[in-house]
């Protein structure tokens, strides 16, 4: 039996891995759920939603190279204008939810300096700062006349 693409079909879970579940569907096949397919909430272990020989029912997403992608949780059929149970992704903690500070959509964005403007002032401070190491070093050294042993 081939394998139609959006349709639902019964598999059973055959092994569990860190990344999703193998099902076999009927004809022999086997596809993967993958983790982010295993349920609407957050899924940190599939071992917490599924187990060896469970019967579960999944949707088939894609078909390439003889690997079958498969999907629980759009198996699951849903009244129109319901949404998953996430809406959006955890807030953080610290509160840092905030993203309307986003300086890469300004096309019109103009330095107040040019580039060649803060390399020559980068420069300036930079000998200045060595001229000044330089004297500095040279004191302590002792000059001439300096004492010995």
């Amino acid at each position: 039996m081939a394998v139609e693409i959006g349709s639902k079909v019964q598999g059973k879970v055959t092994g569990i891995t860190n990344f999703g579940a193998f099902v076999e569907l009927p004809g022999g096949v086997t596809g993967l759920v993958h983790i982010s397919e295993v349920a609407d909430s957050y899924v940190k272990d599939v071992n917490d939603h599924l187990k060896v020989g469970d019967q579960v029912e999944v949707k088939v997403l894609s078909e390439k190279d003889g690997k079958i992608a498969l999907s629980i949780k759009k198996a699951i059929d849903r009244p129109e204008g319901q949404s998953p149970s996430y809406s959006q992704r955890p807030s953080r903690p610290g509160g840092r939810d905030n993203r309307s500070k986003d300086f890469r959509s300004k096309g019109s964005f103009k330095p107040k300096e040019s580039f060649e403007d803060k390399m020559a002032k980068f420069l300036k401070s930079s000998e200045e700062n060595l001229s000044s190491l330089k004297r500095n070093t040279e004191t302590k050294r002792g000059g001439r006349g300096g004492r010995r042993g």
